[in-house]
């Protein structure tokens, strides 16, 4: 029988249980979502599709479908056991974890381009594209310098903004749940609420947990005492 104190045993079961539910929501929506766009077509699509551009919903489905990808795969790659027994799959998993994010981010900015939901919607969309672009870059370019730890915070960050999807569904789930209670709200506005709402909620989350898991730990160690200086020195 292990001695693991309290508080380190109730860390790993609250990190278990976001784990769970990170994993969860994942492959809920990063089955169903883009399966549901290839196999139902536009009518499957919860946002409108601008009839003169033909692209657009194609957009969306390469969008979505390598955004889904990296939904199903971040999970996995925050596994330590995983990590340490199979490297070789850690590192494929996660060279095509950071393939699908970039694809999926750059169909999202010519997605963002051509939607019909408006100007701030669209600033959202660019400002996540950019900084999940930004993220991926960074945590790529730190594990070819083996700087593993800074590597483990970009991808925290990175599979935040890639979570946003599901926290926008969430979001806009919610918001035309409410509508019928509140006649003057309309889905433009909703929508545009989660947007913003999921980037926000999911990058202080990410934070969070970077300053509990990487910084709070190096602040809690002790630092070792001065020794006293002898009688008469300087």
């Amino acid at each position: 029988m292990t001695n693991t104190p309290v508080p380190v045993r109730n860390r790993r079961r609250w990190w278990w249980a976001l784990w769970a539910f990170l994993a969860v929501s994942a492959a809920g929506f990063g089955l169903t979502s883009p399966g549901a766009l290839v196999i139902g077509g536009e009518d499957a699509s919860l946002i409108p599709i601008d009839p003169d551009v033909a692209a657009h919903f194609l957009s969306l489905v390469v969008h979505g479908v390598p955004g889904g990808l990296a939904l199903l795969l971040g999970p996995f790659q925050f596994v330590t056991a995983l990590r340490v027994r199979y490297p070789v799959a850690h590192r494929a998993m996660g060279r095509i974890y950071l393939v699908a994010v970039v694809v999926a981010a750059v169909a999202s900015l010519y997605a963002a381009t051509v939607s019909l939901s408006g100007f701030s919607i669209q600033v959202a969309f660019y400002l996540l594209a950019t900084a999940w672009l930004f993220t991926a870059a960074q945590a790529y370019r730190t594990i070819r310098r083996g700087e593993v730890q800074l590597h483990r915070i970009w991808m925290i960050r990175n599979y935040a903004l890639t979570f946003t999807a599901v926290s926008l569904r969430v979001f806009l789930l919610t918001g035309t749940a409410l509508m019928p209670s509140f006649p003057a709200l309309e889905f433009e506005a909703v929508y545009d609420a989660s947007g913003w709402a999921a980037i926000v909620v999911n990058v202080m989350v990410a934070e969070y947990l970077i300053i509990q898991r990487t910084l709070a730990p190096l602040a809690r160690r002790k630092q070792p005492r001065p020794l006293p200086r002898s009688y008469g020195a300087p």
